[in-house]
């Protein structure tokens, strides 16, 4: 099936990264549809974090292009660097908030950024309703993130990267350290925005209940490359010794059998 061009909202080409001798990234390709959920898996070391890092500027890779949103992400210019910082959001694997910051201080972070010239009341009332759309409840905007446990620190998270209502979004792996069941309400939480907002979502997880519940595509970093990107039924049976042990095990089986029973 041809892949509209106009559709594609990151597209990554002969990506290299190398950390002194080590190769991670060799030669990497990677498109993102607009609108879709995607899941990027890999073992360890393979370069999942480096890969994001990378798209959205923290990281210059050693070659390749990289274009997110229809600019040049590798490109200098102030106004590039602005416009992809603008429209899109990045929740870390940590929830990186300000330690010293209130959950709604922590929100008006960007905004204060990027809208200095919004009244104090105004960036409040925009931060409370990211705090409630993220799921939390209105009394933790000012709270600090000690005072949250880990779950509603990751929500936290979650609300900072709404701030600026972008249309692409970046998690790093997103219900890592949560039980099964918190797992579960943030892969809704991640779907029920995803589908309301018309996001774009880039989710890097190891997570195999979320890849079979939320997403749409999985992208397998292997080899230092994407040795396959597609719905999960045909990532099952690509023929890669990685793939084959990662989507047959007994967890994997546990994940397919769970989200079948949802959808009976």
């Amino acid at each position: 099936m041809a892949i509209d061009e106009n559709n594609i909202v990151i597209r990554v080409r002969g990506l290299t990264n190398t950390f002194g001798e080590q190769i991670v990234h060799e030669n990497l390709d990677l498109d993102v549809r607009r609108g879709e959920i995607i899941g990027v898996v890999g073992g360890s070391g393979a370069g999942k974090s480096v890969l994001m890092r990378s798209i959205i500027g923290l990281r210059r890779p050693d070659a390749g292009e990289i274009e997110v949103l229809g600019v040049d992400a590798r490109d200098e210019d102030e106004d590039v660097r602005n416009h992809i910082q603008r429209n899109t959001g990045v929740l870390f694997q940590d929830g990186a908030l300000f330690s010293s910051l209130s959950v709604g201080e922590n929100v008006q972070v960007p905004l204060k950024e990027e809208h200095p010239e919004l009244p104090d009341s105004l960036r409040y009332e925009l931060a409370l309703l990211k705090v409630k759309l993220a799921g939390l409840p209105a009394d933790a905007v000012n709270k600090l993130p000690s005072q949250l446990s880990g779950g509603m620190r990751k929500r936290a998270g979650l609300a900072r990267a709404l701030a600026l209502d972008p249309p692409l979004l970046f998690l790093d792996e997103p219900t890592a350290g949560l039980d099964p069941i918190g797992a579960a309400a943030f892969d809704e939480l991640i779907l029920t925005l995803q589908q309301a907002l018309g996001l774009t979502v880039f989710l890097i997880t190891h997570d195999l209940d979320t890849l079979y519940a939320i997403c749409d595509r999985v992208a397998v970093l292997a080899d230092k490359r994407v040795v396959v990107n597609a719905p999960i039924e045909e990532v099952e049976r690509f023929d890669h010794p990685w793939v084959q042990e990662y989507f047959h095990g007994p967890r994997a089986r546990a994940a397919r059998t769970a989200t079948a029973g949802t959808m009976a």
